[in-house]
This record gives C-alpha cells, structure tokens and sequence, in this order.
C-alpha cells in the first residue's frame, strides 16, 4: 500500500502531548511492524502525489477545517473524540461554529474510514456524525515505553522534591482544564480531605487566554479555587522524565474527568505503578479494567470517598497498583498499528 499520512501536528502546539503524541508513536510503529508498505509524510497545503492509495487524517477538529473538502484519494480519519458535540451546552460553537462543524460533518460522512480511540467513542461518533457502524473502527491508544516503574534513589527523590517543592504524599493531576476534567469537583474534594494535590498541565499556568471565551470557564474558577487552597501545587508543563518521576513518586493518581477519547494519562499512570482513580464515566472504565477505585463523576462524595480509601490504605495501594501494571499491557502501539493497517485494507477494498 502507498500511504499519505498527515504530519501537520508535528510543527505546531501539539508536538509535544495529545495530537502529536499520538501522530509520533503511530508513526513509528507503522514503520516498525508494517515497512513492506510505501508511507509519505506531508502537510496541508502540500499535493499528494496521484500514485498514492491512501490519505491519512490522524486528527479532526469539528469547528476547523481539517478536511479537504474534494476528496481525491481513499481518506482515512482519525476522531480522538467530540466532546463540544457531546456536551454543547459546556462548549458553545457558535453560529460561525455551528456552520463549520456542518461542513465538517458532510465531510466525514464522505471518508471510507474512522478510527478513534475508544468504544464510548465510536457510539458518539456514530450517533452525532451518522454514519453506520461498519465505518466506525476503534483502535486504543498507548502509553510511551518511558513511563515505567522505576527504582529511584534516595538522594534523587530528595533532589527532585526540592525541585519541585513537592510533598511527603500527595495526589496526582496530569491533564489539561476545560468543562469535561471535572477539575472543580476534584478541588473540592481535596480541600474537604486536607490531602496535598499535585497538577501537572500547561493551562494550570496560563494567564492569555480568552476569559470571555465560555470554553474557559472551568479554566478561571479552577485558577481562583488554587490560590484559595495552599494545599494544591500547580507544575504547569513539565518534561517527560520528570512526568515519569512523578507518576512513580506520587501516593495515587486522581482523572476526575467524565469524558474522554480515550484518557491517556490513565495508561502513563498504571505502567507507572501508580494507583489509580477514575470516574465511571464514558470510556474510563474500558481503559482502567479492574485496576482502577471509580467514583460517580458527578458526585464529590463519591470522589472524596475513593480518594480517602485509597490513599490510607497501602494495600490497597499495591493491589491497585499491580493490577494497574497488568492492565497497561493490554495497550501497546504494535496493536495500535494493526488496527490501523486494518482499516486501510478494509478501505481499499470497498469499491
């Protein structure tokens, strides 16, 4: 097969996490257990070659042009997710939105395949775009191989706590903040438990962005619940091996979120070691399995209770946390791959 994928992400803002993660990994792992097919790496804007069977789309935003919208080659897209559609009422598009997202619609249903990243996914991919589910193929995402459990030593945990000013135990945040993380609802539990909260993300420190914008709502009361609780450390970005060194230095691993692609954070956290606690929500439970203490994600007794639980029992903590090294091992990107040369072949064979 002669194969175009779009590379775009890779020169912009998602190089490092989401979108260019997810394009870097798939990348590779193409090269690596599919090399007898032929694979181009373009961006927008470039032509693609006539010869080619094949484009691929590894990203879909519904409110931006992402499409083309003559479509010249077998196309294939990948849809993380839709969460502005699911919750409209959280993320309002707009009349400009809304008129784009129709465009962006009638240009998906055109495609000869989807991937996205979960179940829960693909039903609301299949239920807001109308397409059949035939169309519709999930392929889970990975975590690096980097994050791992890793023997630290006493000289360096002590190093890397000054660096960060982190404390004895604590709770662990890695994700961005919009409606859908829930992120209020987890302040509020840790400030009704008096348990340190440690939140690593690059918004948690952004000051320019758009206030006005309803999409950032979350982001401002989460900016004025933290100054209000000492209790709460915000990193900010930080660098993948210092990501790992938290993983495997924090108590547990808190993902309030109630909707998600797929949550990977969840994954970096369980091949890490770390104890996790998810929400029952959307597409959580298929990626924690039985590794994970759920919450009711609309309910902040329900956290505050998983959290108390996990973090004074340190059984607990090991049961979750050998059970969260299993449950990684179910997501690799070689399955990644397959799923994905899958869908191309399917797509080539349907006249």
């Amino acid at each position: 097969m002669k194969i175009a994928i779009d590379v775009s992400p890779l020169q912009s803002g998602h190089k490092v996490r989401g979108v260019g993660f997810y394009l870097t990994y798939l990348k590779k792992a193409l090269l690596e257990y599919y090399p007898e097919n032929d694979y181009y790496f373009f961006h927008q804007g470039e032509s693609i070659s006539s010869a080619v069977d094949l484009v691929h789309y590894p990203y879909f935003d519904p409110f931006f042009r992402t499409l083309p919208f003559l479509k010249k080659h077998k196309t294939i897209v990948t849809v993380h997710d839709l969460t502005p559609l699911v919750f409209p009422q959280h993320f309002p598009a707009g009349l400009k939105g809304n008129l784009r997202w129709q465009a962006q619609r009638f240009n998906l249903q055109k495609v000869d395949g989807i991937l996205t990243d979960s179940n829960a996914s693909k039903q609301d991919i299949e239920k807001i775009v109308g397409v059949r589910s035939g169309k519709v193929k999930v392929a889970y995402l990975a975590a690096g191989e980097e994050f791992k459990r890793v023997k630290i030593e006493e000289s360096e945990v002590k190093n890397f706590k000054k660096k960060y000013q982190l404390p004895g135990e604590f709770i662990l945040y890695v994700g961005d903040v919009t409606w859908n993380k829930n992120l209020p609802r987890l302040l509020h539990a840790v400030k009704e438990i008096s348990i340190p909260l440690v939140m690593v993300g690059k918004s948690l420190l952004s000051t320019d962005f758009d206030k006005k914008n309803k999409w950032n709502a979350d982001l401002i009361q989460v900016h004025e619940m933290v100054e209000q609780n000492q209790n709460v450390l915000r990193l900010g970005f930080v660098s993948t091996e210092d990501l790992v060194l938290l993983y495997n230095l924090a108590t547990v691993f808190v993902f309030p979120s109630i909707y998600e692609g797929f949550g990977l954070p969840i994954v970096e956290a369980m091949q890490s070691g770390c104890p996790v606690i998810i929400s029952r929500e959307a597409c959580m439970p298929e990626v924690g399995g039985d590794a994970a203490s759920y919450f009711d994600g609309y309910n902040t007794e329900s956290l505050v209770k998983s959290i108390t639980s996990v973090f004074n029992s340190k059984k607990l903590q090991l049961e979750l946390s050998e059970k969260g090294l299993k449950q990684a091992k179910k997501f690799s990107w070689k399955n990644t791959a397959e799923k994905t040369i899958e869908t191309y072949a399917k797509a080539l064979a349907t006249k």
